[in-house]
């Protein structure tokens, strides 16, 4: 597994072709997401290499199918990992778990094993984090450039149900993440009754 090699060709996909309306999904929330992904697996334990690079590779992966689709870019990017990783030295079996791993980012989030939970914990990592506030403003206005939010009250309502509805998979994530997330939706609930 050239684990370099497909890194080279993700960003290079990434940084040349994401719309730079996608001011959340853009190149800077892949980096953010193999970080956080790193992260949780070296306090849930997973030390063999094999796993490693699968996550991070998935990690990298996880959102190269908005470089053509906004909706089912997760099924986009496996299919681009399916046709792409055989390239770098990824066998059948690797390239289903790493698509597993990428499909366990999908809202809502299944995922079954742990490097699953781990990437779709790394994915909504900010959830719980003291960056929260700039970044689901750069969700707001990608999703307002594509007519999918109307306005901030509308926005606001929208994050109080998905934080009320969400939960963090792994052990380290909700023992890291959850109280802060949990402060964020009491705060965000008190905003959205003024209305």
């Amino acid at each position: 597994m050239n684990l370099k090699a497909a890194e080279k060709y993700v960003y290079e996909k990434l940084q040349k072709n994401l719309s730079p309306t996608l001011t959340y999904h853009g190149f800077h929330h892949t980096l953010d997401v193999v970080q956080a992904a790193l992260q949780i697996a070296q306090v849930e334990g997973i030390e063999d290499e094999e796993s490693l690079v699968l996550l991070q590779t998935a990690a990298m992966y996880h959102d190269l199918g908005f470089i053509s689709t906004y909706k089912g870019h997760e099924e986009e990017g496996c299919r681009i990992a399916k046709l792409t990783l055989p390239g770098f030295g990824f066998g059948e079996e690797q390239i289903e778990d790493i698509c597993g791993m990428i499909m366990a980012t999908k809202i809502p989030q299944q995922p079954h094993t742990l490097l699953e939970k781990i990437i779709a914990d790394a994915d909504l990592d900010y959830l719980g984090r003291d960056d929260f506030e700039p970044i689901s403003q750069s969700l707001f206005l990608e999703l307002r450039e594509r007519e999918m939010v109307s306005s901030i009250e509308n926005w606001n309502r929208i994050q109080v149900g998905f934080l009320s509805g969400h939960h963090y998979w792994t052990k380290s994530a909700l023992a890291l993440r959850n109280d802060q997330k949990q402060q964020r939706l009491r705060e965000l609930k008190a905003i959205v009754e003024t209305y």
